[in-house]
């Protein structure tokens, strides 16, 4: 729980953002007044919260969903808002299932894309070892030499 009842409010940036967008461009609004609606949207959320969290107990669970909201707002009676929420869920849901989808076809794509670039890279790696072959070996006689050198080096520094 908060510690502070202030805890408990909404941010005041999203508060003078949804005041200014309904009621307009030219409409000013007091500090005094912006507070004042701030805390009574944070004394809704909390009914309202309270509410759906009772309908939620009452079916024997602990996680809240929209359809308890919705039958806490037709408890606290703004029956008003059940649609407009209703609508919203709608949208939230579909467009959830959306990007849900997206995101399936995106790795179905994606590892498609892998599997048929896989044989080339298996390819490239029997071709890198057939010609890697002379290489090993220029490259052992290589590290030989300088192993060589570098013992014979050593040899002379004692």
């Amino acid at each position: 729980m908060a510690e502070k009842p202030e805890d408990l409010n909404l941010p005041n940036a999203v508060i003078s953002r949804l005041v200014k967008e309904a009621l307009g461009d030219g409409v000013n609004i007091s500090k005094e007044a912006r507070s004042a609606i701030s805390k009574a949207a944070s004394v809704f959320v909390l009914y309202c919260t309270s509410c759906a969290n009772n309908h939620a107990l009452e079916n024997k669970r602990k996680t809240l969903t929209g359809k308890d909201v919705m039958d806490a707002l037709e408890e606290m009676e703004f029956p008003q808002f059940v649609e407009p929420l209703k609508t919203s869920l709608e949208a939230f849901r579909k467009d959830q299932k959306e990007k849900k989808e997206a995101a399936a076809k995106k790795r179905k794509t994606e590892s498609s894309s892998e599997e048929s670039t896989a044989p080339d890279t298996k390819k490239q790696k029997t071709d890198e070892n057939q010609d890697g072959d002379n290489n090993d070996a220029e490259n052992n006689d290589v590290e030989n030499n300088n192993d060589e050198q570098n013992t014979e080096a050593n040899e002379g520094e004692k």
